[in-house]
């Protein structure tokens, strides 16, 4: 039996096969929102796939909006934690799993117009269970930071899965 390719190879696989192609990044984007339907309700555009590197656009309309004709606080934590997340699951070796554990959001200006949520991330080397952080910078269209979204991961092995097959 062949072994499952983790989430990041499988993520990466798909990022390579679709991105080069006409419309390949609105299908992989659609497909993350499709897997992730609550972090797909933003409609995140994943313009940037590379392992511990992503970058997020988020469209300012409607549906993300709120009563000050800005783009809604969740919303920012939202595609901030999208691109942490691809970013730390990106670069996790097989042998790492990952979970989400604690976000904090620090809120500069209010978001208007296109945004872009980049986050930048290197996983140590893991070999027992430890928190590791990653930082998104959300910036508006003028490059101004409009959000700061600190994401801690739980990090640790992958525990040995016993093979079926195996007699003891």
């Amino acid at each position: 039996m062949p072994p499952i390719p983790s989430t990041s190879a499988r993520l990466q696989t798909l990022w390579r096969r679709l991105s080069p192609l006409p419309g390949g990044r609105w299908l992989f984007s659609w497909l993350f929102g499709w897997m992730v339907p609550y972090s797909g309700s933003i409609r995140p555009r994943i313009v940037q796939f590379a392992p511990g590197h992503v970058l997020v656009a988020l469209r300012d309309r409607r549906a993300v909006r709120n009563h000050l004709r800005s783009v809604h606080a969740i919303a920012l934590a939202n595609v901030g934690e999208v691109a942490s997340g691809l970013a730390m699951v990106g670069a996790l070796p097989p042998s790492v799993r990952g979970i989400l554990v604690g976000l904090d959001v620090a809120y500069h200006k209010k978001a208007r117009g296109v945004l872009v949520a980049e986050c930048r991330c290197e996983v140590p080397e893991v070999t027992a269970s430890a928190e590791h952080t990653a930082v998104a910078h959300v910036r508006d269209g003028d490059g101004d930071e409009v959000a700061t979204v600190t994401a801690r991961w739980l990090l640790g092995p992958v525990p040995a899965v016993s093979d079926p097959r195996a007699r003891p």
